[in-house]
């Protein structure tokens, strides 16, 4: 049976994967430093290992351009050091051989397609909701691309400044969603990072209703059967709850509420949907 090479490329983190699928995948993990030691670690990390293609799911934005010459670097990234990075071209010309790749959020949605929350489903969206807010989404079983590709943590939601003055925190756009709902965004409101504050402090009642907000408007353009809240700050307990009853409450009957729930792959949706992304290169169907 083939074997795959997997990497989800984050800006804290790089996780990097052998193997078929969950059962049988070894993974290591390397810091994000600069990219010529990230890059070097990683490739050092397959060096030797018998691979038929890697997938990248990587931080971004990314050129997803096959036709562009910049095809497979990290770009616009606020990342101090990482702009205009050639990833897919680094680790082409260490292994050898052929590279998937696609945005970390949309590989972590076909992670939990192909093995976890979503997997009886044709529609889903990932989202995560950590740092900042990256959502992906799988339409009919395929990944949706555009002239770009989706930057969901950049949506406008409606900002009630009486009741949350905070100007938001987006150096690009100030009060999208990331710029109000991200773990950075809770931080900077209330000077505590968000795993201090108790699920009765205001904090989670904003939060809550943003990312339902979020959800709603997913809802209403793509649809989903699934919506998959991950990331760090989805780790506080009772937050899914109060999400789903929101989502509930905006929606008001008009159309079904998606299924909302966590991921299911215990913190590796990501790298496994490099697994995924790698293995269609030579089975499309894969």
């Amino acid at each position: 049976m083939k074997r795959f090479g997997a990497i989800e490329a984050g800006g804290t983190k790089f996780v990097c994967g052998v193997g078929t699928g969950p059962d049988d995948l070894v993974t290591t993990t390397i810091l994000t430093t600069s990219p010529e030691e990230t890059l070097s670690q990683v490739t050092a990390f397959f060096n030797g290992q018998s691979v038929a293609a890697i997938g990248i799911g990587s931080f971004g934005p990314v050129d997803l351009n096959p036709s562009s010459a910049k095809y497979g670097y990290i770009t616009s990234t606020p990342k101090a050091g990482w702009r205009d990075t050639d990833l897919v071209g680094a680790v082409k010309r260490a292994i050898g051989v052929r590279v998937a790749f696609d945005t970390d959020v949309n590989a972590a949605a076909l992670g939990e397609a192909r093995w976890g929350a979503a997997i009886d489903a044709r529609n889903c969206v990932y989202i995560t909701v950590g740092t900042g807010i990256g959502g992906g989404s799988i339409i009919e079983g395929l990944l949706a691309h555009g002239a770009a590709h989706p930057e969901m943590g950049h949506m406008r939601l409606p900002h009630d400044l009486e009741a949350d003055p905070f100007p938001g925190c987006c150096p690009f756009h100030g009060d999208c969603l990331e710029g109000l709902a991200s773990g950075f965004a809770i931080q900077k409101r209330w000077g505590v990072t968000g795993d201090t504050l108790p699920l009765d402090h205001p904090a989670w009642k904003l939060e809550s209703r943003y990312l339902a907000l979020a959800v709603a408007n997913l809802a209403f353009v793509l649809s989903p059967e699934v919506v998959i809240l991950g990331g760090g700050v989805m780790k506080k307990d009772g937050l899914l709850d109060c999400i789903t009853s929101e989502v509930s409450r905006l929606l008001n009957g008009y159309i079904p509420a998606p299924a909302i729930v966590a991921p299911a792959l215990a913190g590796r949706s990501g790298v496994l949907g490099a697994l995924v992304l790698a293995a269609r290169m030579t089975c499309p169907n894969g």
